[in-house]
């Protein structure tokens, strides 16, 4: 199998996302990384949906790490009966997809899957965490073979020697964005806002940028609606934890004030992701709400008296009248057309240049 992830940055490769080998499996501690580049262990699956909890990993590297902890699992009962196998992994499936509230629903997706692996193994034989492991692999190969598509129809909407605001960070649509600017010809320079307080722009996007030679800037979280008008940008995108079928884009907390801006400035906004069906209104999506004591530090340091209150809603929700396209691997849907992605079997292409 050719790896899809040939020429990405090192934080988007396979094994340094998530990792499950010799009954452990491995995390990229990215609450430290770029300064750091550290691993955690975890023996358990209860420690993967600890780590997943705790923000080890974070936008598409829980869904991988989810994948691992099932793998883990099955090792953790490797030689229990079949009944007793079963029994355990559903358990493990549940806590792993519900280790955070706004995913669990798609969480439960990768979960799911390994559950059918494993009964499928157990009938032929087979090593159940060897065949979770492998489809998990298999599974994001898919995945970002489908996300360079994605990178495709996005980069089409990007001028040449135009500039790019993003939010948080996208994962691997960052690394096949800069690699289609690339194949494009297009000279494109980047702008994250830094993402407090876990700084997924400045630590995550930007490095994976830079990794890959990337013209990037990194700016707080109160300059986006300024530097916008400032520095002529020309897109703002990002991706999604959810995208409602009535055309509702959750993700992390600040896209909401930057896609109010962009919209001042008359600018597009593009969301990568593919629409939720589980999530018919943005009634269903419960938005996670943080330790407030982490927004009252900067890093390890503490900013604040004590005795000094504390907010950390994870994820804000941005209405379909700020979006510009839904950007999928089937070309670029309204915000207010969703039901069409699941009704295409084509790939789109007069979908793929919108403007705002």
């Amino acid at each position: 199998m050719e790896r899809a992830d040939k020429d990405l940055a090192f934080l988007l490769r396979y094994e340094n996302v998530a990792w499950y080998e010799n009954g452990k499996v491995r995390i990229l501690d990215r609450r430290i990384y770029p300064r750091k580049i550290e691993f955690v262990e975890c023996e358990t699956h209860e420690e993967v949906a600890k780590a997943i909890a705790d923000m080890v990993t974070q936008s598409g590297g829980p869904y991988v790490a989810a994948g691992m902890g099932m793998a883990l699992a099955a090792y953790e009962v490797r030689n229990k009966n079949e009944k007793d196998i079963l029994e355990y992994l559903e358990r493990a499936a549940y806590t792993l997809s519900h280790a955070r509230p706004t995913t669990s629903e798609n969480m439960l997706n990768v979960t799911n899957s390994a559950l059918s692996i494993a009964k499928d193994s157990l009938s032929e034989g087979k090593r159940v965490d060897e065949a979770i492991f492998n489809s998990v692999i298999e599974v994001s190969n898919n995945k970002y073979s489908k996300i360079s598509k994605v990178a495709n129809y996005l980069v089409n909407n990007f001028p040449n020697k135009g500039t790019v605001m993003t939010q948080c960070f996208a994962e691997t649509i960052v690394g096949f964005m800069v690699l289609e600017s690339r194949k494009q010809n297009k000279d494109i320079k980047y702008i994250c806002p830094e993402t407090r307080p876990y700084l997924q722009g400045a630590r995550l996007t930007a490095s994976v940028i830079q990794d890959m030679g990337g013209d990037v800037t990194v700016i707080t979280d109160n300059m986006p609606g300024y530097t916008i008008g400032k520095k002529k940008v020309d897109v703002f995108t990002s991706a999604a934890d959810v995208i409602t079928m009535d055309g509702h884009v959750v993700n992390k907390v600040g896209t909401f004030q930057i896609a109010l801006a962009a919209h001042y400035w008359g600018i597009p906004y593009f969301v990568t992701g593919a629409p939720n069906p589980k999530h018919p209104g943005v009634e269903s999506v419960n938005i996670e709400e943080r330790d407030s004591e982490l927004v009252l530090y900067h890093l390890d340091t503490k900013a604040t008296m004590d005795g000094v209150k504390g907010y950390y809603p994870a994820f804000d929700i941005t209405p379909p009248q700020l979006c510009s396209g839904v950007v999928t691997d089937k070309g670029i849907f309204s915000p207010f057309d969703l039901n069409s992605y699941f009704t295409s079997d084509r790939d789109c292409e007069d979908k793929s240049s919108i403007l705002i």
